[in-house]
Order: C-alpha cells, then sequence, then structure tokens
C-alpha cells in the first residue's frame, strides 16, 4: 500500500504536544476570550486536538479508531489492505468521519508510521495479542501516548516491562478493558467498600468463550499468502510460520504464539472487577486444571485458581475462572429460573453477608437474592464517574492525568490474568505454583519462568 505524499513540515520552536500541555498555564497570564467567540459554538481549537496514529483497523480496531475520532486521525495502518478498504467503507463511518480517514495517510508497517509521523501525539494498537507489546514499546519510547487494546500483552515479561516503560517516559497509557469505564464497576467498588455483603474471600468468573477453535493441531496445508497482506509483519516477534487463513483474520486467539486463549480474552472484562474492587494485587500461587490441549493451541476449557494475600483489613481470596462452558455451582441465593451473570460470562462475590453477581464487563451488579438487593440502603457515589474508556484516555493526554486503567494498574490484572494460562501449560508438572510478583518468578518450579516470556523471532525486540 502507498502512502500518501508528506507534505513539507515549516521551522519551529515548539512542538504540538509541548503545545498542548503548556496552553492551559499560559492561557493564565491573558485575557480569557469564550472559544464561542473565537469560532463559533462548538468550535475547536486545532491546540485542543490531539493528532492520533491507529495501528489495527479490522475488528475492533474499527470502533477504537471511531471512538477516538474527535481527535485528528492522522495515519491509519493495517498489515491487511482488504482490511483497510473494509474499514474506509464501512457504513459505521459518519461523512465526517470517512473524510478524515480518506485524508489520513496510510501504512501496513507500524515502524514506517512511527518513524515518519513525527508530529502524532498518541496512537491506538488494536493488533492479535504477540504485537501489542513490540508496537506499544516502540511508540512509548518516542514518547507517544498509548491506548492498547485488552489483554495488554502476549506475555507476563512483556506487561511489567511496558508498565515500567509508560512510567520512565511519562506518557499516558490505557488498557480497552471498557468494562473499567462503566457504572457497573463503580456500583460493585463502591457496595464492597461500603461492606455491603461483609469481608470476602471467595470469588468466581466464568466466560463462554473460547468461540473459537482450540484444543487442535496447527494447519498442515500452506496456501499463498493473500496479495493484499504483510504476512511477515502480521507474524512480528512470533515464530516463523506459514500463512494459513485458520490464523488470520479471527482465530489467532486460540493460538498459543498469537493470542492469549479465552482467558486472556475475557478476563481483562471479568477479572478487572475482583481485581479492582479487592484491591488484589499478585498472587501468591496458581494452579489450573483443564482439557486437552496441544503444542500449537490453547485448551477448550479450564478452571484456574488463584489464591491472593491479606491486603490490610481485607482477608485472603480465592478467585476462580472458569472457561470453554464450565460454571461454578450454583448458588442457592440465586431464585429459580435466574441466569447467573449474563450470556458472555460474570463474576460471582462470595461474602461472609451476603453474595454480589454481575455480568460480563461488570454489567448489571446485583446483591443475591433480589430481596436482599431491595433492602439494602446504597451508599453515596464516591467514585468519579467516566465519560468512556476511550474519552478518558484522552481527556487525561490533555489534562496531563492519569487515566483510570493505565498500565500500572492494568499491567498488574494481565500479568495476573496470563500466570492462569502458564499454570496451564505446566499442569503436567502436578505442582501448585509458588508466585513471587516482586521478583517476577516462580518460587517452587522454576522450569515455569520459561513460560514468563518467549523468544522473539530475529530482527524483534523490545
Amino acid at each position: 500500500m502507498k502512502n500518501k505524499k508528506e507534505k513539507g513540515e515549516s521551522k519551529k520552536t515548539l512542538t504540538r504536544r509541548e503545545f498542548i500541555g503548556r496552553s492551559a498555564a499560559t492561557a493564565a497570564g491573558f485575557m480569557i476570550i469564550p472559544r464561542h467567540v473565537l469560532g463559533g459554538a462548538g468550535y475547536k481549537a486545532p491546540s485542543d486536538t490531539l493528532n492520533i496514529g491507529s495501528i489495527g483497523v479490522g475488528g475492533k480496531g474499527s470502533s477504537d479508531i471511531r471512538s477516538v475520532s474527535s481527535e485528528n486521525i492522522v495515519a491509519l495502518c493495517d498489515v491487511d489492505d482488504r482490511e483497510m478498504a473494509k474499514f474506509l467503507g464501512s457504513e459505521h463511518n459518519t461523512p465526517e468521519q470517512k473524510a478524515m480517514y480518506e485524508k489520513a495517510n496510510k501504512y501496513q508497517d507500524f515502524r514506517v508510521l512511527l518513524d515518519k509521523e513525527k508530529n502524532i501525539d498518541a496512537v491506538t494498537v488494536t493488533t492479535p495479542d504477540h504485537n501489542h507489546a513490540v508496537i506499544a514499546m516502540n511508540a512509548i519510547k518516542r514518547g507517544k501516548h498509548v491506548f492498547v487494546q485488552k489483554p495488554l500483552t502476549h506475555t507476563v515479561k512483556e506487561a511489567r516491562l511496558l508498565a515500567q516503560a509508560a512510567k520512565k517516559a511519562g506518557i499516558v497509557s490505557q488498557m480497552g478493558n471498557q468494562g473499567h469505564a462503566g457504572e457497573g464497576g463503580r456500583l460493585i467498588n463502591e457496595w464492597i467498600w461500603d461492606g455491603a455483603i461483609g469481608d470476602v474471600r471467595e470469588v468466581h468468573c466464568w466466560t463462554n468463550r473460547p468461540i473459537w477453535p482450540q484444543g487442535i493441531e496447527a494447519p498442515k496445508d500452506t496456501p499463498p499468502v493473500p496479495d493484499e497482506l504483510a504476512w511477515d509483519i502480521w507474524l512480528g516477534p512470533a515464530p516463523y510460520r506459514p500463512y494459513h487463513p485458520a490464523y488470520h483474520p479471527f482465530s489467532w486467539r486460540g493460538w498459543w504464539d498469537f493470542g492469549t486463549g479465552a482467558l486472556g480474552d475475557m478476563g481483562a472484562h471479568i477479572l478487572d472487577h475482583p481485581f479492582w474492587a479487592l484491591k488484589l494485587g499478585h498472587p501468591t500461587s496458581v494452579q489450573a486444571s483443564s482439557t486437552k490441549f496441544t503444542k500449537d493451541s490453547y485448551p477448550v476449557a479450564e478452571v484456574v485458581t488463584y489464591e491472593f494475600p491479606a491486603r490490610g483489613k481485607m482477608p485472603p481470596v480465592t478467585l476462580k475462572w472458569y472457561d470453554g462452558g464450565i460454571m461454578p455451582l450454583r448458588p442457592a441465593e440465586l431464585e429459580d429460573g435466574r441466569m447467573m451473570g449474563d450470556s458472555g460470562g460474570g463474576g460471582l462475590f462470595v461474602g461472609d453477608k451476603g453474595m454480589l453477581i454481575y455480568s460480563t464487563y461488570g454489567n448489571n451488579p446485583r446483591i443475591i437474592p433480589e430481596s436482599k438487593m431491595q433492602e439494602y440502603k446504597r451508599p453515596e457515589k464516591t467514585i468519579p464517574r467516566s465519560p468512556g474508556i476511550h474519552e478518558e484516555w484522552v481527556e487525561a493526554i490533555k489534562k496531563g492525568e492519569k487515566s483510570t486503567t493505565d498500565f500500572s494498574y492494568s499491567g498488574t490484572l494481565t500479568e495476573v490474568m496470563l500466570l492462569g494460562n502458564v499454570a496451564v501449560a505446566t499442569k503436567a508438572k502436578n505442582t501448585k505454583l509458588e508466585w513471587d510478583g516482586k521478583k517476577m518468578e516462580f518460587k517452587n518450579l522454576p522450569e515455569a519462568n520459561n513460560f514468563l516470556h518467549t523468544e522473539y523471532r530475529k530482527g524483534w525486540s523490545l
């Protein structure tokens, strides 16, 4: 795909990023003129608008881009020209968005985008999991703010390194687990912290995923690479293997080399709420059971058990994750005929004074049985409400603030999720893994540490 010819840049002594950050402070020394006087109702000054490059336009990438299209989308990147064409022609684009996207420079290689687009302030990253870290780190090292779709990374080590790099660079980061911005998540926190169900020592989380093939061998046939696809860039740091439609564009989630399975796909949405409400941090141990898996593909179903230590006045917690159609036992407190969570999954907090159930993304939290919900006197809403996972990231960049699921939070959440995949991979060792989060290592099975990261293909690095 050919890039549009770049326009010449005029000489300047102050970058856009510096201007955006300083404009609020500078305005204090001058007469303040209402914005509508300068540009009419709804006017948005160019200095208030971020320049964003979006990497990955297919699937979730399309909605990520639209969700930040209040800003200036100056560059679009996708390894597959077919996905780019599909996105540009989508009926979901408004006329204004369509015009902006058509004007944006187009790329197949994110490295070329970052090299050429010197004036972008931020990037969105919506690619298969195995490419998240190398793209985000490249952007962070250039001082760009980053929004990365969940799960943040493909490996535990990548999550740790990204969080450290984002902090060092002082950029605004955000992981795309949209339930973290929802009302339900905030209600869960406020009710748990209010003591609505007492001390919580047990949590169950589940999902209907995978909804793609898992537990299978890699395909043997080798169809030709489509002309529109840059397969080598799609592979990124992963070990080389021939192209096959079983990997791209959708089912990469089920392969060890590319995705993070059902746990990585939905844990960021469902585990997020006990992680947040109970202030969990790192577990002391993790173990797993599962159906058969192969060297190529995750199991069809699994149960992962984490044990967390006491945190301040909060007692130790045992958290269980279920996927592939497996669910926890139905609590007696839940009325007959009432669904546990929703069709996508959910979670259940078990306290010493009651239970709280919620749906995927933290939606529709309820104390059970419903009679107790009706009796409960809800506390005052104390957690600031979010305008949306993308909107708060943009707002945080402009205000120089911290977003709610920045990498200091989502990095640890991602590490915890991916420890479950390590437990699955090493289940044949018949050992409950003891985890030292500070040292980032397993204390009792050193060979399990080999699963905390993967060896990158030659030419790729963080």
